[in-house]
């Protein structure tokens, strides 16, 4: 239940993100919820090769770099999904790190004592 509830709560930031950053825009909920899916798969595939393949970057850049990496996701997640559209590398980095920050609240309030249901 609680993967339900992220996985809604993540289509409702993607939607509530779009309206605030200028130059992120959706179609729509199910765009939304194509995106949620989308951005999971490059966040388990995609990027553990990417942060792999520029660890001297991200060493000397002592960490900045992956935020270039989650922007990078954004916008390849933006090539995949139609109706999800990234004006740009800021936009992308903004959304990386808003999105982050909201889903980590959603996390948080969701963590707890676990129900007999699941």
């Amino acid at each position: 239940m609680r993967t339900i509830i992220r996985f809604l709560g993540s289509a409702m930031i993607v939607m509530l993100l779009s309206k605030i950053i200028p130059g992120v825009s959706i179609s729509g909920f199910w765009s939304a919820m194509i995106l949620v899916f989308v951005l999971a798969l490059l966040n388990t595939i995609v990027k553990p090769l990417l942060i792999l393949f520029t660890i001297p970057v991200t060493f000397f850049t002592l960490g900045l770099f992956l935020l270039v990496i989650n922007a990078a996701i954004i916008i390849m997640a933006s090539k995949l999904v139609d109706g999800f559209i990234v004006e740009g590398f800021w936009p992308a980095l903004w959304f990386s790190l808003l999105n982050a920050a909201a889903n980590s609240v959603i996390n948080k309030m969701t963590e707890g004592t676990k129900s007999t249901i699941e």
